[in-house]
């Protein structure tokens, strides 16, 4: 028997003896034995629940923490729960240490849940989730999903950097042997989030390369609508407040262009989305723009067209800029989303119709802008959600620039787009300049 043993079998037979000395001082004073008895039973109950509730605050200490109990009675009780105290050191020392929050518990962990917590964040902007069926769990593959779709991104900005430096941004007009390659397709027009997936029968380039979609109504009323989700992104020289020197003043550059150039029918919403109480909050914007959205093409049904112009977000050291008509030039990107999980197969909850008819727009956008304007549009972006694109059939988000580039390289991006997307939707072939 080693020393701690020792100390703990002299402990309770010392408890044992003061019970009894305590037991035979009531009979001494003259107590009748069934008093005795019944003082004994009350000062181990006591003793026993004073255990109880301490065994309960070590174990669950987030249910029944506090500090120490407030009686200073200072009675027998007392005194032998102080001593059962002493027999179990471990509850002291837990009763002495305080409760505190680390602020990192390890960079890889805290990295990882950063991961966790913007990839759950994304997967959920768009819409909440109204059953449990509906949601798609990241799975435990999460940290290399996160690490492939941000090696897509990197190799991305990698190349449109390349193409800078060398100045080679080759024009052309792709064959319909090319556009039938689905490998050839979707490695050169497409970055793909690793979240989501396109098969070759979606991804029918010859086909959505020739689709119809000029406008089919006239000047006369309402055909394009302009809105921005998130209507508070800036660039490197906006003034705070001023949402002219935002994407809204973009917005209103571009349809001013198409209005003025054009001749198109277009109504710009510069409703905020992304902005409440005071704070910026876009985890409720796809969800909270979908009802005026609607609403707004409730009253024009003659609209054909929607456009959420954002701008991205990359890392601080890409510029994306190029030098159009001698005026430097963000470039831009179109965006599809595909209501499809590469986890989980389709996103039944995001339902959209017209997911091949979008997916035929940008492409057409993409094409036109390599013959007129080459390089100066990034690879199409496909994500798992709808980004409320499916409340047109000619519905796209374009990603005009970042938060690197200047208000006036952003201005000047809004000529070129407006040509491509005249090259597409207007009668006539666009000027090309």
């Amino acid at each position: 028997m080693n020393r701690k043993q020792k100390v703990m079998n002299g402990g309770v037979w010392l408890l044992i003896l003061v019970l009894g000395v305590y037991i035979l001082g009531y009979g001494v004073k003259g107590q009748p034995a069934k008093r005795a008895a019944y003082a004994c039973a009350k000062l181990l109950s006591g003793v026993e629940f004073t255990l109880q509730k301490s065994a309960a605050r070590l174990i669950f200490p987030g249910l029944l923490y506090s500090a120490r109990e407030t009686e200073q009675s200072e009675g027998m009780q007392d005194i032998l729960t102080a001593w059962a105290w002493e027999l179990f050191p471990i509850y002291e020392f837990v009763c002495g240490q305080e409760l505190y929050e680390t602020e990192i518990e390890s960079g890889s962990i805290y990295d990882l849940l950063l991961a966790r917590k913007s990839y759950e964040e994304d997967e959920q902007e768009e819409e909440p989730v109204e059953t449990e069926q509906a949601t798609e769990e990241p799975g435990d593959d999460l940290l290399a999903q996160m690490e492939a779709e941000n090696q897509a991104v990197l190799e991305e900005q990698e190349r449109i950097q390349q193409e800078q430096e060398e100045g080679t941004f080759p024009g052309v007009e792709y064959t319909e042997e090319q556009l039938s390659d689905f490998s050839f397709v979707r490695n050169n027009f497409y970055t793909i989030a690793s979240n989501t997936d396109i098969s070759a029968e979606l991804l029918d380039a010859p086909t959505m390369s020739q689709i119809d979609l000029r406008l089919q109504n006239d000047a006369s009323e309402p055909q394009i609508l302009i809105y921005h989700t998130h209507s508070q992104e800036g660039f490197v020289d906006s003034v705070e407040g001023d949402l002219s020197t935002t994407i809204v003043g973009v917005g209103d550059y571009l349809t001013e262009i198409l209005q003025n150039k054009y001749g198109y029918n277009v109504i710009h919403n510069t409703n905020v989305y992304d902005f409440r109480d005071g704070k910026l909050d876009r985890n409720q914007a796809y969800s909270l723009a979908l009802p005026e959205i609607e609403a707004i093409l409730e009253q024009y049904p003659s609209i054909e067209v929607v456009i959420d112009l954002h701008r991205d977000g990359v890392d601080e050291s890409l510029h994306l800029v190029k030098e159009v008509n001698g005026k430097p030039t963000a470039q831009f990107m179109f965006f599809n989303g595909l209501s499809y999980s590469a986890r989980n197969g389709p996103i039944e909850y995001l339902n959209n119709p017209y997911i091949e008819d979008n997916l035929a727009f940008s492409l057409q956008l993409k094409l036109a802008s390599e013959k007129y304007y080459p390089g100066l549009a990034r690879r199409i972006f496909l994500k798992s959600l709808r980004y409320n694109l499916h409340v047109r059939p000619k519905s796209v988000l374009v990603e005009a620039g970042a938060q690197t580039n200047t208000l006036e390289e952003m201005m000047n991006a809004m000529e070129p787009l407006a040509d491509v997307l005249h090259q597409v939707l207007g009668d006539s072939g666009g000027t090309g300049e």
